[in-house]
């Protein structure tokens, strides 16, 4: 199908950008990688006025440590993520995300940024930002505001972002150490939305027991869900099996998945036990070799 007509503009300034925003109102949209906004123009399921296109704009595409904190430029491209040294090395829950969503040439011009201020809950980052305890850095016209990730997606597909905000950064706290971390998705095919996934953040302490826990879940609820309860239960536990199977049938209990093509709640409920399991056991692995 064909998008209903529209304007275009490129600004070359976030400022610029966020006066198109308060110019504009409801009647704009925002372009970034595009791969999610523009299927749903094709569909006239998003019929935008105008279309602000921020892939110019200068100093939004960055990965890089400083002040305790990984800090990501919005326009961050999936593929740097993957390409990352830094990221491979010390957040491998990242790399493992962002290495299974869709495929090379949509990762070339998709954007973190743009992945998680869609706020679809099948999207990949969510949930590990979640695991990760992220905060989203919005800028708008007072300025810049910091919003904890946990309060970041407010229901499908939408967010905390206000109408005239653009997501300018995405901040993970530096690991720990004896940190690990691990992302795990089941797809119908490569490529494809997931299932369900879980993503998972552990640190041991100095006796290997769960120091701290965050567990992420994909596609299973309306918005990405934290696991608190199974977050909560691993704390001070060895990581072995029997304590992460059972963190895995506590973070089934609190999915929502809904019945669809992918399969009924009773099935993705299994699934999420199943991934849960396997990532808790991964990021613990890493953990433990993280720790020497």
């Amino acid at each position: 199908m064909i998008p209903a007509s529209f304007d275009y503009v490129a600004p070359k300034t976030v400022r610029k950008a966020i006066s198109l925003l308060q110019q504009h109102g409801a009647k704009a949209k925002v372009l970034a990688g595009g791969h999610s906004l523009l299927p749903a123009m094709k569909l006239r399921l998003a019929s935008p006025k105008i279309l602000i296109d921020i892939n110019r704009l200068p100093g939004l595409d960055y990965i890089k440590e400083s002040g305790g904190w990984l800090h990501i430029g919005a326009l961050t491209r999936e593929s740097a993520l993957d390409e990352s040294d830094l990221i491979k090395s010390k957040y491998p829950i990242i790399a493992d995300t962002a290495r299974v969503i869709a495929d090379p040439l949509v990762r070339n011009m998709a954007t973190v940024g743009g992945n998680l201020a869609h706020g679809d809950p099948a999207n990949d980052h969510p949930a590990t930002m979640l695991a990760l305890g992220a905060e989203i850095v919005a800028t708008g016209p007072k300025g810049k505001r910091t919003i904890p990730i946990a309060s970041f997606f407010t229901d499908a597909f939408q967010t905390a972002l206000k109408s005239q905000e653009i997501p300018t950064e995405i901040r993970v706290p530096m690991p720990k150490p004896r940190s690990g971390g691990a992302y795990m998705k089941l797809e119908r095919k490569v490529g494809d939305f997931a299932i369900a996934g879980v993503a998972a953040q552990l640190t041991l302490d100095d006796a290997g027991n769960i120091k701290t826990a965050g567990i992420g879940l994909t596609n299973v609820g309306l918005t990405a869900i934290k696991a608190e309860k199974a977050e909560a239960f691993l704390r001070g536990k060895k990581p072995d099996d029997a304590t992460l199977k059972q963190a895995g049938e506590l973070a089934a209990a609190e999915s929502q998945p809904a019945v669809d093509l992918r399969g009924p709640e009773k099935y993705k409920r299994a699934m999420v036990r199943v991934l849960a399991f396997r990532a808790l056991k991964r990021a613990a692995e890493r953990a433990a070799a993280a720790a020497g």
